[in-house]
């Protein structure tokens, strides 16, 4: 319980008091009558009650200033978003997945309510992942010298997620302005909370945290509710640190429309989980006290009814979401390049390295727009940049706020960077998603996350986000260091992925990544950073579109369609086929791999009549079995031979030189499958 009493039954203004009962009966008549919309098959299919929960929702929409702070309400927040300003009316198109629903247009799960405009996000159902983006708009906060705080609500289960520890980690080690609330009902769906952690309150998992301070409260007391979540949004915006609000509280109802609590709560439970009941004991509070008569309260139930009947008639009839709609907001249009629109150049001057192409274009970007951050694991410290050193040498001429090292948590680097980019359209963020494409993993759900906030909120955010992986092997490293990751991060709508070969592509691409609105992942191969094959000329202004191939090497006789490390191999065996066979192999190094150049390939494969697609990544399931099958869709009446693959063996890459080659595709292999293509 707060020390600090701004509010009491006696001396809040009996105004408040009305407002706070109604915002609470209100709450409470939607949530009641939202099962009854999937009874008539109207919607609402996905409905978590929040009764129960009345104080604390109540408190955190109280506190919640839109012009300053960010919102980011969990599936059960239904009472904190009706507290923070929406209508009956976004409830209930929110509810039955109308076109105009404000969260996102039907395209999320109902009960996932938003209000982007006022900062009351949209977060996904993967249970406490907004912590990390409540991070990162706290970090902008901060760092922009702003007013404000990052709000996080959310269940005590969700709190035994890995990222929510990432995510308390680094907001205390950053020392951020933002406030987690769990809302403690004691269940985890069906799971008891003694099965989820062995502290009584989740909270205290977190006590050895530097930095972090931790309230603990009735959340079932609308006062004390008030009162601790006034002090703690004070202390955290005072003191710029994190805060955890602990709330107990009790779920009256089942966990969601599609769970039976009977089935593993007693009478007696449920019958003390009623008795419970906040809203009740609230209504109680204020006529006992003398601010209200029963028959005041009354009225104002009669009021929310009416709006909840208005509001209900405006749901039915708005308009639902054309089919056609699924293609709107899939990924942001990007940054035109348009000085090279064919992302060639003139091919003067000095060559220089893959690596110095990378840490020439990082720096000019960040010259460019002070709005550019960029952080990862090792990034910045003394003189190195980075495990390969590509970002050497920008701590110290763009300074600790903008270049800076994270935690080894993958997870939280990529989540802050959704996170920090929601406070300004502005910024642009790059980060270094993992130290090598191998240990990205632990992100793949804030990866997924990125890839579909777009689309999610029907085109009202996009995470402005360059994600740099140095991929692939040649380097004798072994697992964790030498795979190849775009067969599996390709299958994911609403990112682009780029793979350059030499250092003017990387320049080029890089650029094109960081200035485009909507998140790009950008795959290094880290055999090239020094190696001289990569090395080429690079204009200080280059940019290479998205979605556009280049041809490396002209030919008549067969296409080769590569990208990577093998773009390399695949010249070399094109020349060797050349000399000693007079073939001519038309090489086609695809630089992106979404968007994909089709019409480039296509248009190859119709003059050469032969089709050989060459990756490092494994064939099977890999990125050039996509590649493989549209060129049989497409132009199979030209082919004269069957589209052939050639990539690693289905094994892991193996540490000693000799398994890594035996995995590898090389020249040799090409070659030899050329050849066999040639002589079909």
């Amino acid at each position: 319980m707060t020390d600090t009493k701004k509010y009491s039954v006696d001396k809040t203004p009996k105004a408040t008091l009305k407002k706070w009962y109604y915002l609470m009966s209100l709450g409470r008549a939607l949530d009641n009558k939202a099962p009854n919309y999937l009874k008539q098959a109207l919607g609402w299919s996905y409905h978590a009650p929040y009764a129960g929960h009345d104080g604390i929702q109540l408190a955190i929409g109280q506190i919640f200033d839109r012009k300053t702070d960010h919102l980011f309400p969990y599936y059960r927040d239904m009472l904190t978003n009706i507290s923070a300003g929406l209508t009956a009316e976004e409830i209930i198109l929110n509810g039955i997945s109308k076109a105009t629903d404000l969260a996102g247009g039907g395209r999320h799960m109902s009960n996932h309510f938003a209000k982007p405009e006022w900062n009351i996000h949209n977060v996904s159902s993967c249970t406490g992942n907004h912590t990390l983006h409540a991070v990162g708009v706290a970090r902008a906060i901060k760092k922009y010298k702003k007013k404000g705080v990052a709000i996080s609500s959310q269940g005590e289960s969700s709190t035994s997620e890995g990222y929510v520890y990432e995510a308390i980690n680094g907001a205390s080690n950053e020392k951020l302005p933002v406030i987690f609330v769990f809302q403690d009902n004691r269940f985890g769906i069906s799971v008891p909370k003694k099965d989820q952690t062995a502290n009584l309150r989740a909270a205290d998992n977190f006590k050895g945290f530097k930095n972090l301070r931790i309230f603990k409260v009735d959340g079932k007391n609308v006062i004390q509710s008030m009162n601790t979540m006034f002090e703690a949004k004070k202390y955290a915006e005072e003191n710029q640190m994190p805060v955890i609000v602990h709330a107990n509280v009790v779920r009256m109802g089942s966990h969601s429309n599609s769970d039976d609590h009977q089935l593993y709560r007693d009478e007696n439970e449920l019958h003390c989980v009623n008795a419970a009941d906040p809203l009740l004991r609230w209504r109680k509070v204020l006529v006992a006290a003398g601010r209200f008569t029963d028959e005041e309260l009354n009225q104002i139930d009669a009021e929310v009814k009416q709006e909840v009947s208005k509001a209900h008639k405006v749901g039915l009839k708005a308009p639902q979401p054309t089919p056609e709609s699924i293609y709107d907001f899939v990924i942001p249009e990007p940054y035109k390049a348009e000085k090279y629109p064919a992302g060639l150049h003139a091919q003067e001057g000095s060559k220089i390295k893959m690596i110095t192409a990378l840490n020439k274009t990082l720096k000019e970007e960040f010259r460019r727009n002070p709005d550019t951050y960029i952080w990862g694991q090792d990034v910045a410290y003394k003189e190195k940049g980075g495990i390969f050193n590509v970002t050497k040498g920008m701590q110290q001429e763009f300074g600790i706020e903008r270049v800076f090292n994270a935690p080894i948590a993958e997870d939280f680097i990529v989540g802050t960077a959704n996170g920090m980019s929601r406070f300004n359209n502005k910024i642009r963020i790059v980060i270094e998603g993992a130290e090598f494409a191998d240990y990205f993993w632990p992100a793949m759900e804030q990866f997924v996350e990125l890839t579909h906030e777009y689309w999610r909120t029907n085109g009202q955010f996009k995470p402005n986000v360059t994600i740099r992986l140095a991929s692939g092997g040649y380097i004798g490293g072994g697992l964790y260091h030498s795979q190849t990751t775009e067969g599996a991060l390709t299958t994911f709508p609403g990112i682009r992925v780029v793979y350059p070969s030499f250092a003017d592509d990387a320049a080029g691409l890089l650029r094109t990544s960081i200035r485009s609105e909507g998140p790009t992942l950008f795959l290094e191969p880290k055999a090239l950073y020094n190696d001289p094959k990569a090395e080429t000329v690079v204009p200080d202004d280059f940019e290479v579109p998205f979605g556009k191939a280049r041809i490396r090497r002209e030919g008549s006789d067969l296409t080769i369609i590569t990208y990577g490390n093998t773009t390399h191999m695949c010249l070399e065996a094109a020349n060797k086929l050349a000399d000693e066979k007079n073939v001519q192999v038309e090489v086609i190094d695809i630089r992106s791999l979404i968007p994909l150049d089709t019409e480039t390939i296509l248009e190859s494969v119709k003059k050469t009549n032969r089709a050989l697609v060459v990756h490092e990544d494994k064939v099977f399931a890999g990125f050039g079995g996509e590649i493989a099958s549209h060129i049989m869709e497409e132009a199979f009446e030209f082919l004269d031979a069957p589209v052939k693959r050639v990539g690693s063996e289905f094994t892991p890459v193996g540490f000693n030189r000799i398994l890594e080659a035996a995995t590898l595709p090389n020249t040799n292999k090409i070659y030899n499958a050329a050849v066999k293509l040639i002589n079909y």
